[in-house]
């Protein structure tokens, strides 16, 4: 699962150009939005899109359970292992 996790967390720093964040400075259980990383709905909107690109994956921006997924890079890895395009 490491692996997958800084998978993300690259993709989190790539897709939101946070320039100034390196892998090891994302808490893998530390929340995405707000406190934490400090993400926006318009970064979710980003990493959703970019989640579609690199993973096949399908995520409902109304739907309640998406936002649990995006509750942490954890959460998003756990998601993405079990739902991602074979």
């Amino acid at each position: 699962m490491s692996e997958l996790t800084d998978e993300i967390k690259t993709l989190i720093i790539e897709t939101l150009n946070l320039e100034d964040v390196a892998v090891a400075d994302i808490d893998t259980d530390a929340p995405l939005f707000v406190d934490g990383l400090g993400l926006d709905s318009i970064d979710a909107l980003e990493l959703g899109v970019a989640l579609h690109k690199r993973y096949g994956l399908e995520l409902s921006a109304e739907a309640e359970e998406t936002r649990k997924y995006f509750a942490s890079v954890r959460t998003l890895a756990d998601y993405v292992g079990a739902h991602r395009a074979r």
